[in-house]
């Protein structure tokens, strides 16, 4: 039997779910979709194309190993997906098509057009689980809904994982040679300016790249990670949600990788370990979410009520968050780092976005859109998660009168100010004192005179009792009632 490999956010050969039951069943060629269009659509970020298609010609060599062709198609969009790949397995008389299952509205409706124009000309599309350790649906209340509280969440994991932990799946053997070439893979894609050369260093392609990221991090950092996750001056985190986002390593692996460091245990032994592992399914949490409310997916608030929110108009505060010249330093550093690296550090995260919603009162939206465009590791579930999070409008969100105060985040988490001189290098001559607030400097010496750097934007007290005043002015109603 011919089988049809559709890659998507799964660009590895080991562990991969779709690859192993493809080459199982028969001869396997596989294929990659180009859509622009789409990609654009969804604000995906050129670097984060860039890495797609640098991962595209190190897993072009790994299936060359095995004996798989990879084919590249061009559609704009998703819609044209289903017919040009009927179109392709027509051409090589597939008799299967692969997957591994995608999440959200969008990936959804795709793959369901296409199982059923495939039905249709009597081609099978077989779906796998793969990017996530649990089939959405397999964890619910006990009322049969998705859990819409993480630790509740967690605890449903733990006792599954008690049950059985989800294996990791060996690279295949290669299999007999095909008289089918590879395709070329383009360097670029219209639409997507290029990456400079500095960003794309900071984030090598490859399976084995990303083996390297986690063996050293569970080997070196995992045992501290719950200490120094925090710190963004510090290497404490992984760095390797990039490679995660495009399939690039799965958390199959990265689970097995943390247990492996903590004796087999997941809820005990080392806090660095179950910190972590914490995370990963944070991450599974978001996707879930995604299936079981996908409202999320519609650029919609998880809470009804707030859709209510008298988010502010004011595109010049709007485009100064942008572009790291808000006055607030560990705002401004962190924004900075975004726009050169692709990345930003997930404490940064949660203070940058709770500076956007509540001291300036701007719809979340813009902000998770602005991630997105930026973003190497722009993930849907994760990157909307984790914003609706800070904005409390999300699942299991910081309630609304809890708002950072991003001083005192400055203050905890980069106390010497590292991180701040780093990115923010006008501030160099400042003293660990006022690196947090250099406006403050003016009134001891007039350094801040001389300082190439704005005065605040807005009052961080002020501005909190604004919207504090705005999220009371909700209508009250019970979240499962709307949901």
């Amino acid at each position: 039997m011919n089988q049809l490999l559709w890659l998507r956010s799964d660009l590895r050969v080991s562990d991969n779910s779709a690859l192993s039951a493809a080459m199982s069943n028969g001869s396997t060629v596989a294929v990659y979709f180009i859509t622009p269009a789409q990609w654009l659509a969804h604000d995906d970020a050129p670097c984060k194309v860039d890495f797609w298609l640098r991962n595209l010609i190190e897993l072009q060599r790994e299936l060359g190993a095995l004996n798989v062709p990879l084919l590249i198609r061009h559609a704009p969009d998703w819609s044209q997906v289903p017919a040009a790949l009927l179109s392709l397995c027509q051409e090589l008389a597939i008799d299967t098509v692969q997957i591994n299952d995608e999440y959200g509205v969008h990936e959804s409706r795709r793959d369901s057009a296409c199982a059923n124009l495939l039905a249709q000309h009597g081609i099978a599309f077989r779906r796998h689980l793969d990017q996530l350790l649990f089939q959405p649906g397999s964890l619910l209340t006990q009322t049969g809904k998705y859990f819409q509280v993480f630790s509740q969440f967690r605890k449903a994991c733990y006792r599954r994982l008690q049950i059985a932990l989800p294996a990791c799946l060996p690279v295949p053997a290669p299999q007999a040679p095909l008289a089918i070439a590879h395709d070329l893979l383009p360097s670029g894609v219209a639409g997507f300016a290029a990456t400079p050369t500095s960003l794309q260093q900071l984030w090598p392609a490859g399976e084995a790249e990303a083996r390297r990221r986690l063996s050293a991090f569970s080997d070196e950092q995992l045992e501290y990670y719950d200490q120094q996750r925090d710190l963004p001056a510090r290497p404490g985190t992984s760095q390797l949600s990039a490679y995660l986002a495009a399939g690039v390593i799965s958390p199959r692996q990265c689970l097995h990788a943390a247990l492996s460091n903590n004796r087999g245990e997941f809820d005990t032994g080392n806090p660095g370990a179950v910190c972590w592992i914490n995370e990963l399914l944070w991450r599974e949490f978001y996707k879930h979410i995604l299936v079981g409310y996908p409202r999320v997916s519609m650029h919609r608030a998880f809470r009804p009520n707030t859709e209510a929110v008298a988010w502010r108009h004011a595109p010049d505060e709007l485009a100064a968050w942008q572009e790291g010249r808000t006055g607030i330093p560990i705002v401004d550093a962190a924004m900075q780092q975004l726009l050169t690296t692709g990345w930003m550090h997930n404490r940064l995260r949660m203070i940058v976005a709770m500076f956007l919603t509540k001291n300036l009162l701007i719809d979340w939206r813009e902000g998770e859109r602005f991630f997105m465009r930026h973003l190497i590791d722009g993930d849907l579930a994760a990157n909307n998660g984790g914003w609706q999070w800070s904005s409390s409008t999300g699942t299991d969100s910081a309630p609304y009168f809890r708002i950072f105060n991003p001083q005192r985040q400055s203050e905890r988490f980069d106390a010497e100010g590292r991180f701040i001189r780093h990115w923010l290098p006008q501030l160099a001559e400042v003293g660990k004192k006022d690196i947090h607030n250099p406006s403050a400097v003016s009134q001891h010496g007039g350094l801040f005179g001389r300082l190439d750097y704005p005065l605040p934007i807005v009052d961080l007290s002020k501005s909190r009792a604004r919207a504090l005043a705005a999220f009371k002015q909700l209508p009250q109603f019970a979240l499962e009632e709307e949901l």
